[in-house]
Parts: C-alpha cells; structure tokens; sequence
C-alpha cells in the first residue's frame, strides 16, 4: 500500500500546487454550472413522481423509480471521482468529466419527455394502463439521467476545490456560491413547473398520447438542457484548466492503485470527525428524502384531496394536478429561501457560535416542518369533511400553512447544500485521497438513506393505511436525531488544521 499512498500524497500535493487561489469570477462561472444542473432536478423532483402515476405506476411502486438516483450516485461518483482526480486529458481533468455529463443529460431529457410518444409509437394503449413500454423507456431516460447529473456534480465541485487551492476562504465562498446557483436553478425549475401553459411556448409538445400535463414536462426539460448547455459551455472556455501530469515512483513509473482499493483505503483513513460528518449527513437523508422525494405528491393527494390514478374521476384528477402546480409553488418559495439562506451561511454561522451548532439547530427546524405536515393534512381533511368533499381544494389558511413549510424548509437545505461538503474538502487532506474521491465517498452517507427510502418507503406508507405522512413523521424522527448527534458528537474543527485557521466553514 506504501506506493499508493505515495501516489495519493503526490496527487494532493500536486492539485495544491496547480496555481494560486482562482479568481472570484472564475469560481462564479464555474459555480453556474449548478444553475443548468439543477434546473433539471427541480422538475425531476416536482414533476416526475406524478408523472410515473400517470403512465400507470401504483403510488406504493412509484418509490422504486427513484432507486436509480443512489444506486448511479453510489457507483458513478465515486468512480468519476476517482477518475477525474487522475484524468491526464489536455483538457484538463475535470473539464471533460462535465462535458460528458452535459452529452448523457441532453440524451436522458429526450428520452423522458418523449416516454409517452415512443410507448404509444410502440404499441401502448392509452386507455388501457399501466403503459408498460413508456414506462420502460421512461425508466431508461430516468437511470441516464442519474449517471449524468452525478457525472456532472462531482466534478463541478472538485473543480471548484481546485480552483480554490487549499484556501480556506475560497473554499467557503465556492460552496457558498454552488449552493447559491442550485437555489437559481431550482426557482427555475419550480416557476416552470408551476406554470400549466408552458407548453404553448413550444406547442408541437402536445400530441395524442401527451396531454397537457405531458406537453408541460416536455417543454420544461428543453427549456432546461438549453439553460445547462449555455451555462457549460460559457464556464467551460472561460474557466481552463492545467493538464495534470502523474508524479513518478522511485522505479520512474507513475503510481497508481486501484479504485475499490483506493476507495477502501480512503475509508480506511478517514478520521473520526470524517466518521462523524458521514453519520449526520446519512441521518440528515433519511429525514430529508421521503419529503424531497413526495413533496407535490403530498400537496395533490392529502392537502387538495387529488387523485392521479388512470381510474380516478377528472375532479379527482384535476384536483391532483392543482395540487401538483401548488407544489411546485412551494418549491419555487423554497428556493428563494434557500438562495438568501446559502449567501448569509458564514455570517449565520459566526452569529450562533459556529458550524455544529448550527447544523443542529437547522436539524431540528427541518424535524419541526416534517412533524408540522401532520397538522396541515388533519386540517385539510377536515375541511373535506365538513364540506361534502370540497371539490374545489382546500381553504387559504391550509394551501398558506402548506407553502410556508415550503418556504421555511429552505433553511436547512442551504445548510445541507454547503457545511457537509465544504467539511468534506477540507477533511480530505487528512484522507489520503483527492477531493473527486473524498466528495465521492461522502455522497455514499447521501445516497444509501435514499436507497432505503425509495424501497422502503412506499411499502412503510401502505403498513399505516397509505399516503405520505408515515414517511414524513419516520423523517421528523431522523432530523431530531439528526440534530442531537450534531450538537453532542460532531467534533468542532481541529485547531491545528491548516483549513480551520482562517474559520473555514468553522466560523472561528
């Protein structure tokens, strides 16, 4: 192990010593790319849960599509990580990382807008659900597009972690503004997915087998790739990148290891409060993803009363799709909030006596809104009842007490965009790995609790009578939890480490 360990010391040595800290320009262009990034997220998120419905997926089922999601993100980012730390391109070693990433994103966007075509070009029937070859296809486009968005994201941090050269300021500001323009991305996203005429802007979207809902997700994911392109490209020839040479072993060969022994010798090295960042940010999951996951879902069954099943009643589904634009609403709210949230982050922090604290108490803001969702659906519920039904929606005081969840939720996704992996750049210098792999390995504590969701979280809602609450209360629970483990064993920045001594993300 001693010649990998030399390669990896070579390796960090030589992305510290690539230049001085970049400029602040560069690291905004770069920043920008998350804008394109997430846009598409966003609408993966608001729209696609009730779309999988629509095609014929069982509510208890549609959980499952999502699995895509951790399991690409639990084998491509590590490994694209560990290849983008040791790319020898002339381009450089992030650069056509994102690149690719951009291609793959372009190829996922046609095939899940255009699922419902094919599958009815191919023998569908659409009076006749589940659409089993829009699904198939849909689900294809849907794995592509996970491979691509991890393909894309961990490079675009490790770039900015280049770029920043082991400054500790920089390195805040980066991730500062990264979580910054994946707010814009997301106000992006949720405005167009709230908006039910889109696809007028496009109209050939609308065919037989797409209906308006269909023809809105279509226009929204070319209105993305459009925005990701331009983004790409503007960063990608403004910002250059030093090719990266591997330094020589005693023996004059370039050391390597390889990935799954780096990847477990990374583990291996980790230090406890590497550990302990892993264990928050795994718990932080569990609480965040069965919302994130059904959070317009939740707006159209149990607070408007909808129904998106091919057998419900138009009113019922009407109903839904209301409920839906109203979530995706809240989202918009919500990433507003999170923009603000991301910019304040280190004067928050130094305000309330550094970063643990403050990813405490932000955990048990995000238990709060969780265990809150229980109330605003009691008060919709009633409402039906008491009024015969209510066919049209629930009252002001629910639709307002719903959105502003929405909104104050914001406040403990900029932390959860920012603190964990700017802690993860600066943990990595004790590692023994480059900051591609070190981001890779912390996106394993993100993506398993989400493969736990997406399997377990549609069969847990059936055991307590259906809906969505039984996941929310479990995630309220994991947020508590969350949050104490922040306050109590998270270790507070070591004194001696070079990163901390200007307060990187420590706020000292």
């Amino acid at each position: 192990m001693e010649k990998g360990s030399n390669g990896s010391a070579a390796l960090e040595m030589q992305t510290s010593e690539l230049d001085q800290p970049a400029a602040l320009r560069k690291i905004i262009s770069v920043s920008s790319i998350a804008a394109g990034v997430q846009f598409g997220w966003a609408l993966q998120l608001s729209l696609l849960t009730p779309y999988v419905q629509l095609l014929g997926i069982p509510h208890k089922w549609a959980s499952l599509i999502w699995l895509c999601g951790p399991i690409s993100g639990m084998l491509v980012q590590p490994i694209v990580g560990y290849h983008s730390d040791r790319c020898t391109s002339r381009f450089g070693r992030r650069r056509p990382f994102i690149v690719a990433g951009a291609g793959l994103v372009t190829v996922a966007v046609f095939l899940i807008g255009y699922a419902a075509d094919i599958g009815h070009s191919m023998g569908d029937q659409l009076d006749k659900p589940p659409r089993t070859r829009a699904i198939a296809i849909f689900a294809l486009g849907f794995w592509i597009l996970d491979v691509a968005n991890n393909t894309l994201q961990g490079p675009c941090r490790a770039f900015l972690a280049d770029l920043s050269a082991g400054n500790a300021k920089k390195t805040r500001t980066a991730n500062a503004f990264f979580s910054f323009f994946m707010a814009v991305g997301n106000v992006l996203g949720y405005a167009a997915g709230s908006y039910k005429n889109l696809y007028k802007v496009v109209p050939f979207t609308m065919t037989k087998s797409c209906d308006l809902y269909c023809a809105n997700l279509k226009t929204c994911f070319f209105l993305s790739i459009t925005l990701l392109v331009l983004v790409t490209f503007i960063s990608l020839c403004y910002v250059k990148e030093k090719p990266w040479t591997p330094e020589p072993t005693a023996d004059g060969e370039a050391s390597s290891v390889p990935f799954f022994g780096e990847i477990f010798g990374a583990f291996k090295e980790l230090k406890r409060p590497m550990w302990m960042l892993l264990i928050v940010t795994a718990l932080r999951g569990i609480a965040w993803f069965p919302f994130l996951l059904f959070d317009t879902d939740w707006m159209g069954r149990e607070v408007y009363g909808g129904n998106s099943d091919a057998t419900a009643s138009a009113t019922a589904k009407k109903l839904y799709n209301d409920g839906v634009r109203a979530g995706a609403l809240g989202l918009m709210l919500n990433a507003i909030v999170l923009g603000f949230m991301s910019l304040g982050v280190e004067w928050v922090g130094r305000k309330m006596g550094g970063a643990k604290r403050l990813w405490g108490v932000v955990n048990f803001i995000l238990a709060i809104c969780l265990a809150m969702t229980v109330l605003v659906t009691k008060q919709a519920e009633n409402h039906r009842r008491d009024h015969g039904g209510a066919k049209t929606g629930p009252p002001g005081n629910v639709t307002a007490g719903a959105l502003t969840l929405f909104a104050v939720l914001g406040i403990p996704q900029a932390i959860t965009f920012s603190i964990p992996f700017a802690l993860a750049s600066i943990f990595s210098s004790n590692s023994g790995a480059g900051q591609g792999l070190s981001l890779g390995v912390l996106n394993l504590a993100i993506v398993v609790p989400q493969m736990v969701v997406s399997v377990g979280g549609g069969p847990f809602d059936e055991i307590f009578g259906g809906g969505n609450i039984p996941a929310f209360v479990l995630g309220a629970i994991a947020a508590a939890v969350s949050g104490i483990l922040a306050l109590t064993v998270l270790p507070s920045p070591p004194p001696d480490a070079p990163a901390f001594k200007t307060g990187a993300m420590g706020f000292h």
